[in-house]
Parts: structure tokens; sequence; C-alpha cells
């Protein structure tokens, strides 16, 4: 039978794995020229901290630890497509004068 409760666990650790790996990864992705082995990188880099965390911090053994690794190989890599460009840098946030309030939240005297 299917474990989903164990799976779920491994997810978990994943994602917070995942969010460690994609900021050491960022930090350290100017020692290359060119992104030709950036994804090779990233993958040994999950690899080796997922097993290292796992067998750090959890109970959770050696072939299941290179699963969190993967997962968080997939996670950190749809992460940092997904938030590529789309976050302002604090500076930008604490400097910009405009607030923008959605359509939704506008009351209408006449609605009320």
């Amino acid at each position: 039978m299917f474990n989903f409760n164990y799976l779920r666990l491994l997810l978990i650790i994943s994602i917070a794995l995942s969010t460690i790996t994609c900021t050491f990864i960022q930090k350290t992705k100017i020692f290359f020229k060119t992104s030709k082995y950036l994804c090779f990188y990233s993958f040994i880099v999950n690899i080796t901290t997922g097993i290292i965390f796992c067998l750090t911090f959890t109970d959770i053994k050696f072939p299941n630890s290179l699963w969190i690794g993967f997962f968080s190989f997939l996670g950190a890599d749809s992460i940092y497509k997904s938030l590529e460009g789309k976050i302002s840098s604090h500076k930008d946030l604490i400097n910009k004068k405009t607030i923008t309030i959605s359509e939704d939240n506008i009351i209408n005297k006449e609605d009320s």
C-alpha cells in the first residue's frame, strides 16, 4: 500500500531544503562563467545537502534522503524559475510612493 503520509513528510522536508539550497546556489553561481553546468551543479548540491541534512537532523535513512535531495532539486529549480524577475528589492518597496488597491477591495457607497 502506498504511504501518502510518508511521502507528504518527505515533500515537507524537501520544501525547507530547497529554500536553503536555492539560496546557496544563487550565492555560489558566480563561480561559473556560463550556465552550461549550472543545472548539474544544482543537482549535485541538492543531493549532497539532502543526504547530509537528513542524516543530521532527521531519522530518515540514506535511500530516502536521496529522494529528498531529488525533490528539493525539482522544487528549488521550479521556485527559482517562477520567482525570477518578480521579486522587488526591499529598497524598491520602501521608495515606492504609490499604493495599488485591487478593484475587488473598493467599497462603493451605492453598495452599502
